[in-house]
């Protein structure tokens, strides 16, 4: 994880002069600087706006709300169009295609966007629970894992149960379970691990 901005672009040789640039467009507006998913973030009254990275072939934009944007200059792209509502990219494959007052009237868009409030938030899970038979009867035996399990948020306990629900055959299951446990009694969650990798997650993503 970087510590700041400057550490991020300094780790990206082959594409520093275009984040140096894109970053200097940025600090020039009503944005705060940070780092989330660790990547640059902006931020304007607490709203994400917009991140920027560095791929193998190509360093980009991410506008965290830029499905509203009206896209005159046909730059933006959505990375996964079946799952992908909200975000969109903007990609440069090299130094001459990063246009300062182009992008500078897309973001000052977003910021009134997000001042209009127009975003799409995530729909939540409101489903009842579905705890597996084989996990509620590891609870029965076992209260300490029943107490660390209850102490997760819903989204998490969710994600074990159907981690477990979605093997087909009951061997997988208690493979699955065996598996789960020192996680839940450590109080990790199931992809924690891969949640902390947080901008290899995002390349997955959003690449």
């Amino acid at each position: 994880m970087p510590a700041n901005v400057t550490s991020y672009i300094n780790g990206k040789s082959n594409w520093k002069k275009e984040l140096e640039t894109i970053r200097a467009i940025l600090l020039k507006l009503p944005l705060d600087e940070d780092i989330k998913w660790g990547i640059p973030a902006y931020i304007y009254k607490g709203k994400n706006i917009l991140g920027f990275a560095a791929f193998k072939n190509y360093c980009g934009i991410w506008f965290h709300n830029g499905v509203f944007l009206k896209d005159e200059a046909n730059l933006l792209v959505n990375a996964q169009e079946d799952k992908t509502k909200a975000m969109r990219q903007m990609r440069f494959y090299n130094s001459n295609e990063i246009q300062p007052e182009i992008i500078k009237t897309y973001i000052l868009e977003a910021i009134s966007n997000s001042e209009a409030g127009k975003e799409i938030k995530p729909k939540r899970n409101t489903k009842p629970l579905a705890v597996p038979t084989i996990l509620a009867s590891a609870f029965s035996s076992d209260k300490i894992l029943a107490e660390k399990f209850n102490s997760f948020t819903i989204a998490k306990k969710r994600e074990f149960c159907e981690h477990i629900l979605s093997a087909k055959k009951e061997t997988t299951k208690q493979n699955r379970l065996d598996k789960i446990k020192p996680l839940i009694l450590n109080g990790i969650g199931l992809y924690d691990k891969y949640k902390k990798i947080n901008l290899i997650n995002y390349n997955l993503l959003y690449s």
